[in-house]
């Protein structure tokens, strides 16, 4: 089953795991989906479906299943993990026995620890003492519409311009188009922070807002993710960009956006936690949230959409007041908050 040379594997069998696989096999790969899930591996052997998290797509034969973490791990030269960000510190620790020194890891999730306030590449670096072959996936990429090889643009990001320009080669199609990026740091930010803008921008939905709370929303959001990438020492175009714009406005328009659907759930009067339950996948807003706004406190960047997405979301503040705090606050003028010049 396993290609004698050049043996790709995805770790994840969720939706972005399953879908970028199935890409990968409609490339002509053989690629390796793992899943640490017993009963899921057995789902998708038997009916070559993913019914929990990618209900519509149909497994490809080319693509082999496992759950070992060894066998799907070891002599690979391309490893991608899909996983929720959260579980990547284990993970990485997992796979370090096994993973080759000069496999190239592509990293598809999107968030920053909660705890440590580390990026991915972060915690790839204290785990593997490097992060030279560690490149970052993101940018608007529905896994929904990859699976169906709908058009879709992203970029990958790496300290290493080979690992990033092996990445796009491996990734790339007709219908998945990828750009290369040297800003590690800011791709990392944006694909993790546009998340709590929506998170912010389904709450407005649930409270029956319209489109104008939403432009405003997604607009000073932007703003405040590019005043806290460029104090952590992004580059402020990269928001300009497609994992910032592109990723922030997608994220918070479409019906696919985990985020977008459990803002709605909380803004229609749900706990976080019923809204979560709902939903039945991982919503990385949330944890990042918590995460934003210690760095915020840190920094001291000024992130009021973020302060007052904490205070719902951990401090039982009704969203409707969260809004109307946010419309009080002290006049500003808008040109002096931009920080790029594009």
């Amino acid at each position: 089953m396993f290609l004698s040379s050049g043996k790709i594997t995805v770790l994840g069998a969720g939706s972005w795991g399953t879908a970028l696989a199935i890409h990968l096999a409609s490339k002509g790969y053989n690629p390796i989906l793992w899943t640490y899930r017993q009963n899921q591996l057995e789902e998708m052997k038997t009916g070559r479906m993913n019914v929990r998290y990618l209900s519509q797509a149909v497994i490809p034969e080319n693509i082999y299943l496992s759950n070992d973490l060894e066998e799907a791990v070891r002599d690979a030269e391309i490893i991608v993990t899909a996983v929720p960000s959260h579980t990547l510190r284990k993970l990485f620790t997992n796979i370090k026995p096994y993973m080759d020194k000069s496999a190239i890891l592509i990293n598809g999730a999107k968030g920053i620890d909660e705890n440590t306030l580390q990026r991915t590449s972060e915690i790839y670096k204290e785990i593997f003492n490097e992060n030279r072959n560690f490149v970052v996936l993101s940018g608007p990429s529905h896994a929904e519409e990859v699976c169906e090889g709908m058009p879709t643009a992203v970029v990958v990001a790496s300290k290493d311009k080979g690992s990033a320009v092996k990445a796009q080669n491996i990734l790339m199609s007709s219908s998945f188009r990828v750009y290369t990026n040297s800003d590690v740091i800011g791709v990392e930010l944006a694909g993790a922070l546009k998340n709590i803008i929506a998170l912010g921008t389904g709450i407005a939905d649930g409270l029956s807002y319209g489109d104008n709370t939403k432009a405003a929303l997604i607009t000073r959001g932007l703003a405040e993710m590019v005043r806290l990438g460029t104090a952590l020492g992004a580059n402020p175009k990269t928001f300009s960009g497609l994992t910032g714009v592109g990723d922030l406005i997608v994220t918070c328009t479409s019906k696919h956006s985990r985020n977008l659907r459990a803002g709605i759930k909380i803004g229609q009067g749900k706990t976080v936690n019923q809204a979560l339950k709902e939903i039945g996948m991982v919503v990385e807003g949330v944890r990042t949230t918590k995460a934003a706004n210690k760095l915020s406190q840190i920094t001291k960047v000024e992130m009021p959409i973020t302060s007052e997405m904490y205070k719902v979301l951990f401090k039982e503040k009704a969203p409707k007041q969260g809004v109307i705090d946010l419309m009080a606050r002290d006049k500003k003028d808008e040109m002096e908050e931009f920080v790029w010049d594009i």
